[in-house]
Order: C-alpha cells, then sequence, then structure tokens
C-alpha cells in the first residue's frame, strides 16, 4: 500500500496515476461499481490494472508502447494543430492523450509536445490571481505571538491533551484543473465556470502533530458550516481541547460564532477551554499552512486533467488526496516542532 501511495504522489503521467489510483482503492476495499464511477473505467479495466499490479509491480502501470510510432505524420500533424484550436487553453497531459490515443503516437521527449503547442500558437501562461496585499509589520508581530502561545503549551500539545489544527476552507471548481496552462499567445488566460453548481465548499484541519488533513464537504464557507465543523472535529476526538488557529474571515468573527464558543467554554478558565481560537495577520494566506496542503492537492489533480474526470469524480480524487498523504513540508514547523 505505501509503494501505491508513494507512486501516486510523485507519478507525473496521469494515466499511470490512475491506475494507481484504482488498484489501491481495490486494496482499501472500495466497491468495484463505486471505483468506476469514480474514475470513469470499465470493470475489465480494474481487473487487468490489478492482475498487471500484481504480477508486475509498478512496472505494470508503464503505457505499452510496442508498435507506437514517436512521430506524426505530415497530415496528422495538421490535423492535431487544427484540434488544438478548439478551445483557447490546453493542459499538456490533454494533447499527450489526445495522441496516444487517437494516433497512437507517445513521444520520447516533451520538446516534441512544447512544439506542437507552440505550431499552434500557444505559449505558456499562469492563471492563477495574485494574493491580498498583506500587512508585513503585522504578519511579522503574529508568528512569535503564535510561536510563545505553543511553547507555553507545548507539554498537552505533546501529550495528547490539546490538539492544535490549523484550519480554512477551501472552493473546489471545475477550473481549478487549469494552472499553468498553454494559452493563446499574445490573449490573456480566463478561466471560465461553465457551471456555477461545479463547485464544492470543503472545510480542512492540518494537525500539527499527525500532519494529517481531515476535510468535510460543506454548502458554502458560511458561520453555519463553521459551526458544524467545529463539532464534526469534537465527535473525532471528544476527550481532547482544541487550539485553532485561522484567518480573520468574517464568519470566524460572527456573533453567532462566538456565542457558540461562549457555550463551549462556559464556566472554563481560558487555559482550559474546549475551544482556542487564535486569528492570522490579516490578508496573508501564507501564515497558513494548510494552504501549502490545499495547494498540492489542486496540483496532483491537474496531473489528472487529461483524463477529463466529471466534476463528482474530480471531487472523490480531491478527498482521496487528504486519504494518502502526510504534509511534512517545512512550513509545518514555522511556529515550532513539536512530537
Amino acid at each position: 500500500m505505501e509503494e501505491l501511495k508513494a507512486f501516486i504522489g510523485t507519478e507525473r503521467d496521469g494515466r499511470q496515476v490512475k491506475k494507481a489510483l484504482a488498484v489501491k482503492l481495490i486494496y482499501q476495499d472500495y466497491g468495484y461499481e463505486a471505483i468506476t464511477a469514480i474514475l470513469d473505467v470499465s470493470l475489465g479495466a480494474l481487473s487487468r490494472w490489478k492482475q498487471a499490479y500484481e504480477r508486475d509491480g509498478l512496472a505494470g502501470f508503464r503505457p505499452q508502447h510496442k508498435g507506437r510510432r514517436s512521430y506524426l505524420t505530415s497530415l496528422e500533424r495538421e490535423a492535431v494543430l487544427q484540434w488544438l484550436q478548439a478551445k483557447a487553453i490546453w493542459e499538456l497531459s490533454e494533447l499527450e492523450y489526445h495522441l496516444a490515443e487517437t494516433y497512437d503516437v507517445v513521444y520520447e521527449s516533451k520538446q516534441s509536445y512544447y512544439d506542437l503547442l507552440e505550431a499552434a500558437g500557444l505559449s505558456w501562461k499562469k492563471t492563477s490571481k495574485v494574493n491580498p496585499k498583506a500587512d508585513a509589520k503585522a504578519v511579522a508581530e503574529k508568528k512569535p505571538e503564535i510561536q510563545r502561545l505553543l511553547a507555553r503549551y507545548r507539554d498537552e500539545i505533546e501529550a495528547g491533551q490539546l490538539r492544535v489544527l490549523f484550519l480554512d476552507e477551501c472552493h473546489l471548481m471545475s477550473g481549478d484543473l487549469q494552472g499553468y496552462v498553454w494559452g493563446r499567445t499574445g490573449e490573456r488566460v480566463e478561466v471560465p465556470i461553465v457551471n456555477e453548481r461545479d463547485r464544492q465548499t470543503y472545510y480542512g484541519a492540518l494537525d500539527l502533530l499527525s500532519k494529517r488533513l481531515f476535510v468535510q464537504a460543506h454548502e458554502k464557507g458560511d458561520t453555519t458550516g463553521t459551526i458544524a465543523y467545529l463539532k464534526f472535529l469534537q465527535t473525532q476526538w471528544p476527550e481532547q481541547r482544541f487550539l485553532i488557529l485561522w484567518d480573520g474571515a468574517s464568519y470566524h468573527r460572527s456573533k453567532e460564532l462566538q456565542a457558540f464558543l461562549a457555550d463551549v467554554n462556559a464556566g472554563l478558565d481560558p487555559d482550559a477551554w474546549k475551544i482556542h481560537c487564535v486569528r492570522f495577520a490579516p490578508n496573508d494566506p501564507s501564515q497558513n499552512p494548510i494552504e501549502d496542503a490545499w495547494l498540492q492537492a489542486k496540483t496532483w489533480l491537474r496531473r489528472m486533467s487529461g483524463l477529463r474526470p466529471c466534476f463528482s469524480a474530480l471531487k472523490a480524487l480531491f478527498e482521496q488526496f487528504f486519504r494518502l498523504e502526510v504534509f511534512d513540508f517545512p512550513k509545518m514547523h514555522r511556529y515550532g516542532s513539536f512530537s
């Protein structure tokens, strides 16, 4: 299982990742019907991939290139260039998938794919937005404040009495399959949301000690969802107190949320509060390590774009990613190292 997990986290070929993920889900006792719905594959494919893995290991996921060409004819090349005019933005994996499935062509070098994209008048562009301007002074002052707070509770944290959680919301949309993309030269890249219903809000809590992220889907990010998620966390660890580190979103400061916290902590000294919430400095998401975890998940999803998953499958893949990963990157130690 660990071998499959590591492979899924590092392999760049979306086709191989899809096969490995399917096999991993089988080993995790997901039903075959559920897996076919999530990954949009046939029952026969699942059986072949499982048999190939059990026979050949990870090598069983590799495309069988025997008999495949490493070039396009002039007519095929023109057809591909015409095909690339069908839309304004592309992921490299989409072109790789199209050539392999339509023409049985697999290039050894990525440069051959780049040349085709450039010949079609496409260039490499960034679609993400710039973060709001932060108050550098406030951010600089907040970091040692949080470090001192965690150091104060070190014994309780490491004894499992106080659970420190970096909490945030993430909005998954069909457009998240695009990050850096190939777009028409000279034109601004905009990613349209064709269907507003293709949007899912997730609440997540990244655990300081275990480095695991616990997600739960909600209709939207608001006071109701926030209170429901905090109650969910309490059901997961009913004997523990929580120190929540999060941003200053309006629904993190609402009267209803404050009333909920007052009720939960009623009659307790601050050091014994069941839920203690601390806000980061405003307008700088980089203070929260969970932002890096969200980014890792969306980057992984973009590698799957050539498989053209439907939105329900996209959500299933997003949720599965957090079941696979432990997020022990440097920013997890920004406010101190704990074990």
